[in-house]
């Protein structure tokens, strides 16, 4: 069935930069099949069904290539607990531990996730995390299309950004480089093709030399993207010059890790040789502003871009917004350059949707043209902060809000329709959500009275005995 929808502001996100002002979009099963003008659309597509598109503009969706979904469960929490950027460093992300979960558990916080990242606009996700297989179901249901990276490491004793010596254990990298086969042997292809499996690496400082070759040679068997957190924190920086006498970039190059088809998410503690060795390898770069800012951290994403690389966006923990993310990443980079023009939000935009696409492996997607993807978003711009939508790029990306979208699109299909969520229970599966966080974060406090309680916490309920986990039943 072909679909007209017609009387919208329609910004493609091409090279040309090209907006169809009153234009119309025709959309046959999952791809685009024609754009211009409602007249010449319509004389076109004459068996069309049409929609009115009135007081709506359409934009490419938005793709986000770094989030960890069950990360959710510490909204408000970990925001604040960011690491020290001087010595001493000790490892880890936050004081606080992020609370077991059952597989259950896990999957409804990572549907939370996806529930959150649909209303703000998003089409396109890539998922590092462990234990995937605990929730990819629920993935392919919630209509996105998703890279899933099932993580490996073989560090043990401690976290991300310790200098202190490393110990392996060869036993929990095998047991993660099966995660990944095992998840790409069944859900590689799912959701009629929207799910491709991935290979991710923790950090070059959880990852053993002899590990990174392996996962670099699986990812070149399984014709997949690969990521890793890269120069995410400086204790990271401190703990590969410890363990390798070089810098992280330099020394996942040296072992041939670095490549036109790895996301190095973060890539903000770096220095300007790292930065031209990923531009060299024409490496993906996920620009995780919204949680940079937090951190007190800005990656020289100018000088990556220039250097070759591509610059794509990404939420990270705790929020799946990539409107926030695009305007954050705008603002900090206008900052660090103390330019107030550059970068441009048409630059912010193409972070943000098409550079995405190409990081997931997606070349016909992340702009508007016949013969690509159908996936899309609808935002109302009849609203007080949206009018006069006089340059539609600007005024979106410094005014726009996730509450703007009404209509998520991916691969043909509506997965959000006139601001209601198609894939999910809505209502149930927050309140489920608030339920399971109470019950995680009261074991969490119970179990370890060490822990300080942060200030400002709910009241939380008495931990049973009821309310355990399975051991090996972690979030990532």
């Amino acid at each position: 069935m072909q679909t007209l929808i017609a009387n919208a502001t329609i910004v493609t996100g091409d090279d040309a930069g090209s907006i169809h002002h009153h234009g119309a979009i025709v959309l046959d099963g999952r791809r685009i099949a024609g754009l211009g003008t409602v007249a010449e659309m319509r004389a076109a597509f004459p068996a069309a069904t049409e929609i009115d598109a009135s007081g709506h503009a359409i934009f490419p969706g938005f793709a986000n290539i770094h989030t960890h979904f069950v990360m959710t469960l510490a909204r408000g929490v970990f925001e604040d607990l960011s690491p020290p950027h001087e010595p001493p460093f000790s490892g880890g992300l936050s004081p606080i531990p992020l609370p077991p979960l059952t597989p259950h558990e896990q999957s409804v916080m990572c549907q939370l996730g996806a529930l959150e990242a649909i209303r703000s606009g998003t089409t396109a996700v890539l998922e590092d995390a462990t234990e995937i297989e605990n929730y990819a179901q629920a993935m392919v249901d919630c209509g996105l299309r998703m890279v899933l990276a099932e993580r490996a490491w073989d560090r043990v004793g401690t976290s991300i950004g310790d200098p202190a010596g490393f110990v392996r254990d060869a036993a929990l990298g095998a047991k993660g480089v099966a995660r990944i086969r095992a998840l790409h042997a069944r859900w590689d292809g799912a959701g009629e093709g929207r799910i491709r499996v991935g290979v991710a690496a923790w950090a070059p400082d959880m990852c053993s030399t002899e590990l990174l070759r392996e996962l670099r040679a699986l990812q070149q068997e399984l014709d997949s993207i690969c990521t890793i957190h890269l120069n995410q924190i400086w204790g990271e920086v401190a703990a590969v010059q410890a363990h390798h006498n070089m810098l992280p970039t330099e020394f996942l190059d040296s072992i041939g890790f670095i490549h036109d088809r790895m996301i190095g998410a973060h890539c903000r503690c770096m220095a300007p040789l790292e930065e031209k060795i990923l531009g060299k390898r024409k490496a993906h770069i996920a620009f995780n502003s919204a949680i940079a800012a937090r951190r007190g951290l800005s990656p020289r994403v100018c000088e990556m871009e220039q250097a070759g690389a591509n610059i794509a966006m990404g939420t990270d923990n705790m929020a799946e917004d990539m409107v926030e993310v695009m305007r954050t990443g705008l603002f900090m980079e206008r900052i660090r350059r103390r330019d107030g023009r550059n970068p441009s939000p048409e630059e912010a935009l193409r972070w943000a949707t098409r550079n995405g696409y190409r990081a997931l492996g997606v070349h016909d997607g992340g702009w508007l043209a016949p013969g690509n993807v159908a996936d899309l978003i609808m935002l109302r711009v009849d609203r007080a902060h949206l009018a006069p939508f006089l340059r539609p790029v600007s005024v979106f990306v410094h005014q726009g809000q996730a509450a703007d979208i009404t209509d998520v699109m991916v691969d043909g299909r509506w997965i959000m329709r006139e601001g209601r969520v198609t894939t999910m229970n809505e209502a149930a599966l927050i309140a489920e959500a608030e339920a399971i966080s109470s019950r995680a974060w009261s074991r969490l406090f119970a179990e370890n009275p060490d822990i300080p309680v942060p200030d400002g916490f709910r009241p939380l309920p008495p931990h049973s005995a009821a309310d355990g986990v399975p051991p090996h039943s972690v979030g990532p």
